[in-house]
């Protein structure tokens, strides 16, 4: 099996790209060691400046400390990563949720719906996710995680793209913040 790695626009950001399935469950981000029982993703956070995984459908997205080079963890995750495929597994998360049917009708409905179908998948490109929290009084707050949580270019992105589109689509949205 060949791990692929893909930059971010964060530095401290890598993607890596098994050529498998990795979330059936979508997308998913543990920093904590003690919140997970899966193998690879204790091995992962175990290694010494690594801060935080991200799981998407078919990317996993590692956060690092700053005084951490990627030369130095890279290698390392590629290994775990291709051991825990190797050894028989076809995904990291496979527990399944009921999907729940989303209300457009109502103006949170709306904003889930956007943020989920053009906003997402080009986060996900990056290696990050959004994650709607809250709408009121006209702010829409959101989380954003993977790549994306603590990226330079974050505030950049979240105003011009974020903000501009839903503010197009849903005129009683006039701010997005990121908490």
């Amino acid at each position: 099996m060949f791990v692929q790695t893909e930059i971010t626009p964060n530095p401290n950001s890598l993607k890596f790209l098994p050529g498998k399935r990795v979330s059936l469950i979508g997308p998913i981000e543990i920093t904590e060691i003690s919140k997970t029982s899966n193998e690879l993703i204790r091995n992962i956070l175990s290694i010494q400046g690594v801060k935080g995984i991200f799981l998407s459908d078919n990317f996993i997205s590692v956060n690092k400390h700053d005084q951490f080079e990627w030369e130095e963890l890279k290698h390392i995750i590629v290994s775990f990563i291709n051991d825990y495929y190797a050894n028989g597994n076809e995904n990291v998360i496979s527990d399944r949720e009921v999907k729940i049917e989303l209300d457009t009708s109502t103006l949170e409905g709306q904003i889930i719906k956007i943020l989920e179908t053009k906003i997402r998948p080009a986060v996900a490109r990056d290696g990050g996710d959004i994650k709607f929290k809250e709408f009121k009084d006209g702010i829409v707050k959101v989380e954003l995680r993977g790549a994306c949580s603590g990226c330079p270019s974050a505030a950049l992105t979240l105003k011009q793209g974020v903000q501009n589109l839903l503010c197009h689509y849903i005129p009683e949205v006039k701010e997005v913040e990121a908490i």
